[in-house]
C-alpha cells in the first residue's frame, strides 16, 4: 500500500489533477467531440425547441471520464 502527501503551502490553492487529466485526455476523444459538434450544428437551426444533443454530450463527456479514471484513481492511491 502506497500514501502519497503533496504538501502545499497554507497561501497555495491546491491543484486540481482531474482537469489536468481531463485535458490530457480529451485529445483521444475527437470522434465523439465532432458528433457532438455536429449534432449542435443540426440543432441550431431547429425553431421547435425538440432536439437537443444530450446523448452526444453525454457520449463525449463518457469517453474523457473513461480516460481519466484509471489515472486519477492512481494518484489516489
Amino acid at each position: 500500500m502506497r500514501i502519497h502527501f503533496q504538501m502545499i503551502r497554507a497561501d497555495e490553492e491546491p491543484v486540481d489533477q482531474k482537469k489536468y487529466f481531463e485535458d490530457s485526455c480529451k485529445p483521444k476523444c475527437v470522434r465523439a467531440w465532432l458528433e457532438y459538434q455536429g449534432c449542435v450544428k443540426r440543432v441550431e437551426a431547429d425553431e421547435t425547441g425538440h432536439k437537443h444533443c444530450t446523448g452526444q454530450y453525454f457520449d463525449y463527456w463518457h469517453c474523457v471520464d473513461k480516460c481519466v479514471a484509471p489515472k486519477l484513481f492512481e494518484k489516489l492511491k
